[in-house]
């Protein structure tokens, strides 16, 4: 009899920080999630069209293609605008407007991300909640 395994939700982190990037899939690894990885925006877009995530990490300051110019992109498709994206940006000022699920600030606490993340993904919330979180 064969058992069919429920896949693992898969979680997109895009990050040109390396570092920073290895803590965040270590994290998602170790929390069951399956992760794939992007250092640009061109590289994240194509991942999202290909495999789509159920959530994404974006970082804003990105090469080649900035998280702003993702969020566009994404919201310039109907389907992938219910992909929940969370950024992480080191970026100063306001980030009213991106319509993401969450903004974490740089430094940010690995918890309040894996919390975040699990937050948004378990409740369903749609891409147009509010910057505080889920």
């Amino acid at each position: 009899m064969l058992r069919r395994m429920a896949r693992a939700l898969r979680i997109l982190i895009v990050e040109d920080d390396e570092p920073l990037r290895r803590m965040i899939r270590h994290a998602m690894a170790l929390s069951g999630y399956e992760v794939q990885e992007a250092g640009n925006g061109l590289h994240a877009l194509h991942l999202i069209d290909t495999h789509p995530p159920d959530a994404v990490i974006l970082d804003l300051a990105l090469p080649i293609v900035s998280g702003r110019a993702v969020l566009a992109e994404i919201a310039a498709h109907a389907h992938m605008r219910e992909i929940p994206f969370i950024v992480i940006t080191g970026t100063p000022g306001r980030h009213d407007g991106l319509g993401v699920v969450s903004v974490l600030r740089k430094p940010f606490e690995m918890d309040r991300l894996l919390t975040t993340v699990r937050g948004c993904i378990a409740s369903g919330v749609p891409p147009r909640a509010t910057p505080e979180g889920c």
